[in-house]
């Protein structure tokens, strides 16, 4: 049911609600610079899971991060949604929340008035029924949603910090041209992954200007929509090397015979793969399976322990399909799925002078990668009250790039696709402040069972020393 069908059917909510959103427009209209910021959140579509259920549960009440319980320290002020699918929960939410749900982007950011009167976007553009491109991405909205969010900017006269979830749109050019325009208004941008915000187990940091000789990221899950997080946990790593980030100059997605053959002849290296495999392996026993008793089908989850129940070691996933990156600096590094875990996160490089590999794995949380977005929210949230970006937006506008060149490597059988436009360059910024370190999964354990309707926050999975 598309969202103009679904409104002409039933009411938004009832006058009690606008009444409130009327106060509520009055006072944060004359509230000083120091109030909380105001937050509209746009998305493509709120079901159970979904990444506006996962994002939006850590907005509203105090949530846990790194065993703390953090208030948001913003308030969401309006809705709008871009489909209305079977169990959606954007109408139920906006009712018991006093959010208001709008019928256009415009009005979610004026709040029905005419000028900008939020003083933050946040952009949820993952998840719905939108058609593919020609090379087999989904074509999630995110660029139209971000332009909307800025024509009002640019009729109100007034920029604000935007959020855009994952990469910035499937085009290369929409990407850049976002880009481009938050530096040209200067208003903040943030995108990207949740994965690279996940606790590293162990607790391993790739040292200031690392001489790295290669590196690999794996995953477990889809061509695209998985090798985007795996490219994103990729970049947080490598972007530490001696002299930052210098740019992409070759792209390859091999799959099928040219994946069989790169493998044989040693495009990467097995030792490296076999060590971010390990580390995972360490962890997978940590998680809870999926929540089925929600109605969904649970994915193929890879055996939960390395060892069978007698002992034995159990074999190790197979690598399925391989996103070779080729660094202008020479750096050489590959992002494979491996097997068929949508929690596996894994990362191994060799640096000059070592033998051994150094790897880690991305701990995701015993709810799986519904756990990953405590982090994200709280860096999120930084980025609305702070108004700077909590690490630089051009690993995601790096990365969106090289997604793309990958896709058309794929459909043209794994040719290597050269990228000149990828010349980016950047340095790292601290990313501690915004990780899980662990201490949260203190408290929210395997054996916490997961809710499965929208309640935010934590306060009842708390645990005071």
């Amino acid at each position: 049911m598309q969202r103009r069908d679904f409104l002409k059917t039933a009411s938004l909510a009832p006058l009690a609600l606008f009444d409130r959103l009327s106060l509520r427009s009055s006072q944060c209209l004359a509230a000083d610079a120091g109030s909380r910021p105001r937050v509209a959140a746009i998305f493509t579509e709120f079901r159970f899971r979904s990444h506006a259920y996962d994002i939006l549960e850590n907005f509203f009440r105090p949530y846990l991060f790194n065993g703390e319980l953090v208030d948001a320290g913003v308030d969401v002020v309006s809705f709008y949604a871009d489909q209305f699918p079977d169990k959606e929960m954007s109408r139920d939410v906006s009712q018991r929340f006093g959010v208001p749900l709008f019928d256009s982007i415009n009005d979610a950011l004026c709040l029905g008035q005419d000028e900008l009167a939020v003083d933050a976007v946040l952009s949820i553009g993952e998840h719905g029924d939108y058609p593919k491109s020609d090379l087999g991405q989904t074509m999630y909205p995110r660029k139209r949603f971000f332009d909307e969010a800025v024509a009002v900017m640019r009729r109100s006269d007034r920029f604000v910090p935007l959020f855009n979830d994952k990469h910035l749109s499937y085009r290369w050019d929409w990407a850049k041209e976002m880009y481009d325009t938050s530096r040209q208004c200067g208003f903040p941008l943030m995108a990207g992954s949740s994965v690279p915000l996940a606790q590293r187990n162990p607790a391993w940091e790739l040292p200031k200007d690392a001489k790295i000789k290669e590196a690999v990221a794996i995953h477990g899950g889809g061509i695209e929509s998985y090798d985007f997080h795996g490219l994103e946990v990729l970049q947080s790593f490598v972007e530490n090397r001696l002299g930052g980030e210098t740019g992409v100059a070759r792209v390859e997605l091999l799959t099928g015979d040219a994946f069989a053959a790169a493998r044989a002849e040693g495009r990467w290296s097995s030792s490296l793969v076999d060590a971010a495999i390990d580390a995972e392996a360490a962890i997978s026993h940590d998680r809870q399976p999926w929540p089925v008793e929600a109605g969904r089908t649970p994915p193929r989850r890879d055996a939960k322990s390395s060892q069978s129940s007698n002992n034995q070691p159990l074999p190790r996933p197979v690598p399925e399909h391989a996103l070779v990156v080729t660094y202008k600096d020479g750096l050489k590094a590959t992002v494979l799925k491996v097997g068929n875990s949508g929690s596996r996160w894994g990362f191994a490089c060799r640096m000059q002078g070592e033998d051994e590999p150094r790897a880690t794995a991305l701990y995701n949380g015993p709810w799986g990668n519904r756990g990953l977005f405590k982090a994200l929210s709280h860096a999120i949230q930084h980025l609305f009250v702070h108004q700077e970006e909590p690490y630089p937006v051009e690993r995601t506008l790096l990365v969106t790039g090289i997604l793309e060149a990958a896709m058309k490597s794929h459909a043209d059988e794994g040719r290597p696709v050269d990228t000149p436009h990828l010349d980016i360059s950047y340095h790292p910024t601290e990313t501690g402040p915004f990780r899980e370190m662990g201490q949260t999964w203190k408290h929210i354990t395997m054996e916490t069972p997961q809710p499965f309707v929208f309640t935010p926050g934590d306060r009842d999975y708390f645990r005071a020393e």
